[in-house]
């Protein structure tokens, strides 16, 4: 197995554009993922300094990559239009959308589009970029047809932004510390520090609670962030404030409820204002989502809480710390076999996590 590895790394290696000059990163969603993704564009950069790098996101999203120097261009994905459009079967529009799209794409001349996500939709938008090398991380459901080159995912599942790792190994990139690293403009930060003050807190005086994710066996309890509010308050002094979307409202509020001196702050903020909340914050403890990787991205100090997804537990960072219990039934991934107990979230305690807190912000 080993030699059959090997064989196919030395294949896939003499396969790879030598020189990278117009490249089209596709990586179009999440935001964990995104994050996970953003040192590639800075080890293409180091390799081959004169490459011009553009990444296809969708909106809003984008604005994790906007002000990253090594991304020359982004170019936006409207998904939800095109849903939209496909849902009220204006199926004429939603063409003249596409090649709208692809008009774009290819006023650039890609000759590298590398697809990150291995979908088929992702393989098809990286396909419309007409360039003549596609190559595609794990490629699947289809995907694999349209791409030139295909690298099996892998690399150490234990270390954060492992599988985009590897894929800047196989191009031979100068990966440096590989490391997720984001960018926060000066007016995202003057309106994050106008909501700071509303409240009256500043700077590195505060503690960041990402308590929302998108699947209920990913979420740590709401008895569990209001005990552990008040103890973080009273043993840091660090006041706690929850972030969060719109669709996080109610739970927001049940937890802001039986919290006393919590500040909830769930839907009244978009991305750019929330990563600057996290890069400035004094702790940020958080379940397995978007905000919780980006305070490692910021090197702000982190507790992340898994419990149904697999762990990164190699953070790169000696202020972050990962609470994971390793349950035989863990990770279950969208299967879960507890019928909602959820015992690898609730047998993770308040108490575990403020010793971690203590060890993360010590560092």
């Amino acid at each position: 197995m080993l030699l059959l590895h090997e064989t196919l790394s030395i294949s896939l290696l003499r396969e790879m554009p030598t020189c990278l000059k117009r490249i089209l990163i596709v990586r179009t969603s999440a935001i964990g993922d995104v994050v996970f993704a953003s040192p590639l564009a800075a080890a293409i950069k180091r390799t081959h300094p004169d490459a011009f790098i553009a990444w296809l996101v969708e909106p809003g999203i984008d604005a994790l990559i906007a002000h990253d120097p090594n991304v020359d261009a982004r170019i936006l994905w409207p998904k939800a239009e095109w849903a939209r459009l496909w849902r009220e079967r204006r199926y004429g529009e939603l063409w003249r959308r596409v090649r709208a799209l692809r008009s774009e794409l290819r006023s650039h001349r890609f000759d590298t589009v590398l697809d990150l996500q291995g979908l088929l939709k992702s393989g098809f938008l990286a396909w419309l970029a007409g360039a003549r090398t596609r190559i595609g991380l794990g490629s699947r459901e289809g995907s694999q047809w349209l791409m030139t080159q295909v690298v099996p995912r892998g690399g150490d599942i234990a270390r954060i932004s492992s599988e985009y790792l590897h894929l800047a190994e196989q191009l031979e990139l100068d990966t440096g510390d590989f490391l997720p690293t984001l960018h926060v403009s000066t007016d995202a930060d003057a309106r994050a520090q106008a909501l700071l003050a509303e409240h009256g807190l500043t700077p590195g005086r505060y503690a960041v609670f990402a308590a929302f994710t998108t699947r209920p066996q990913k979420h740590w309890f709401e008895d569990a962030w209001q005990t552990l509010a008040s103890k973080l308050a009273a043993q840091t002094g660090l006041i706690p404030v929850l972030l969060g979307g719109p669709a996080d409202a109610e739970a927001a509020a049940r937890i802001a409820a039986g919290a006393p001196g919590l500040i909830n702050l769930v839907g009244r903020t978009k991305l750019p204002e929330a990563a600057a909340l996290v890069r400035g914050a004094g702790l940020l403890v958080g379940v397995d989502t978007g905000l919780t990787h980006m305070g490692i991205a910021f090197a702000t100090p982190t507790v992340a809480i898994f419990g149904s997804t697999c762990p990164y537990t190699h953070t790169g960072r000696a202020n972050a710390r990962v609470i994971w219990l390793g349950l035989q039934c863990s990770p279950c991934k969208r299967r879960p076999t507890c019928g909602g107990a959820y015992t690898c979230l609730r047998d993770i305690t308040p108490d575990r996590v403020l010793d971690e807190a203590a060890k993360a912000i010590a560092a």
